[in-house]
């Protein structure tokens, strides 16, 4: 027998909200495990004790949570789904009949109150602490990489500009090195370079003037900002996320965000592990400063076709000279302003050498190679990449921080920027991070019991 049930649409029921929240729901997990009342300590500074009625801080933020957790683009979408779903309203505290708050109360929050503050940050900030009260990060081994995010601009609407090419901030020591190494050899100072401004042509968004241009091969060309984040070995924690331009190189910001996280976490980092694009004579050299284990993947060189690559040439560190493949030394002839070391043959021999055209193409018949004073510390980095406990950390790091972007990416709605501008690009970073934290945290948790 055919037959329709009859509407219902207008009947009452007597319900609990929180009967409609299944028990294994991921915000019912969150709200067991995770204590927000950080959030109005943190909040606290930026609200007046007597004087207006704002929303909730604890509500404000849980919006945002929610937005970032489910990959909720727009604040106007979130606050129609919020008004829909019994979950966001649980999670919120709200009834059925209570308003939700207007979407541009979070974007006024952002404009206004929180504005040019550290406030995302020391919110990340403590999730990654109680991450650590539940002895779910090491310090010990962690994993660094950087991802683009599409900014929210045309690659077709742009400017050309010069700028000034920015000062490395190791700028003074490498000098120092070179100085040293002169005259370590032999050599005469250089003489004080009369100060020139680089300059370099960069494209400016006129959409938004703070991302940058990325240009790459097999990637591509957009304007987007860059994600750098690390990840700890333990639980995969993310310990780390900053922003920068797209245009900016991915080893620009490592050692002080490094240098960061061992001092807010107290981290006793043994070993770090890193892609190709780390592989910088600073940076090998700032890790064994700080007597830290790094595995960094090796980066393919293209030498000139038809000719020995330098790994060909053998140096003898105690001779301090290189050994060609036809058994003969090039010696040391100086040290550029670059600090890099110049060993050179002996033209006479070179002119003999069956050998010679598979060797040099120069007029004068004389084979250069360079030397980094920093070298040593590259060659260090390369060891450990080839040793057992390097395969095996190199192995993990596709395991770990490449797989949270991935999860940052499908899950969170974190391949685009939802907003413009370097501050905001931060912000949904963070948050997207804080979020990722939150859930590690509670689901580890809940299967503890």
């Amino acid at each position: 027998m055919l037959k329709t049930k009859e509407s219902s649409q207008n009947e009452y029921e007597f319900i609990s909200i929180d009967e409609l929240v299944p028990e294994n729901h991921l915000l019912r997990l969150i709200d067991k495990y995770i204590d927000f009342s950080f959030i109005l300590e943190i909040a606290k500074p930026y609200y007046s004790e007597d004087n207006g009625r704002p929303t909730d801080p604890l509500i404000l933020f849980k919006m945002m949570f929610i937005g970032y957790l489910y990959g909720i683009r727009s604040e106007r979408k979130l606050e129609q789904e919020i008004k829909m779903n019994v979950a966001y309203r649980w999670f919120l505290g709200l009834k059925f009949r209570d308003p939700v708050p207007h979407h541009s109360t979070i974007s006024w929050n952002r404009q206004h109150r929180f504005k040019d503050t550290d406030i995302f940050q020391n919110l990340f900030d403590e999730i990654v602490l109680m991450a650590m009260n539940h002895k779910m990060v090491g310090g010990r081994v962690l994993f660094t990489d950087s991802t683009h995010l599409k900014a929210n601009a045309n690659k077709h609407k742009f400017t050309k500009e010069e700028v000034a090419v920015e000062t490395r901030e190791y700028f003074e020591e490498l000098n120092k090195a070179v100085e040293e190494d002169r005259k370590a050899h032999g050599k005469k100072p250089l003489k004080d370079k009369e100060e020139v401004i680089e300059t370099k042509e960069i494209r400016v968004s006129t959409t938004d003037p703070e991302c940058g241009f990325m240009s790459r091969d097999n990637k591509q060309e957009m304007f987007c900002y860059l994600d750098h984040r690390t990840t700890d070995m333990k639980f995969n924690i993310i310990t780390d996320a900053f922003v920068t331009a797209g245009n900016v190189h991915d080893s620009v910001p490592y050692l002080s965000r490094l240098d960061r996280q061992i001092e807010r976490f107290h981290f006793k980092v043994e070993a770090v592990a890193l892609d190709s694009g780390y592989l910088t004579n600073p940076i090998c050299k700032g890790l064994s400063e700080r007597n830290i284990f790094g595995v960094i993947a090796h980066r393919r060189y293209h030498p000139t076709q038809g000719l020995f690559p330098k790994w060909k040439f053998t140096f003898n560190q105690d001779l301090d000279v290189y050994v060609c493949p036809n058994g003969q030394t090039l010696t040391y002839r100086t040290t550029t302003r670059e600090g890099y070391r110049e060993y050179k043959s002996d033209p006479k021999k070179c002119k003999e050498c069956p050998l010679l055209s598979q060797c040099t193409r120069s007029k004068n018949t004389t084979k250069v190679v360079t030397r980094h004073v920093w070298e040593e510390h590259k060659e260090k980095v390369r060891l450990n990449r080839l040793s057992k406990s390097g395969k095996m950390l190199y192995k993990y790091r596709k395991e770990k921080v490449e797989r949270s972007f991935a999860d940052s990416k499908e899950l969170h709605g974190l391949r685009y920027c939802r907003l413009r501008g370097l501050r905001k690009a931060s912000e949904q970073v963070l948050l997207t991070a804080a979020c990722q934290n939150m859930k590690k945290i509670a689901t580890h948790l809940a299967k503890l019991g």
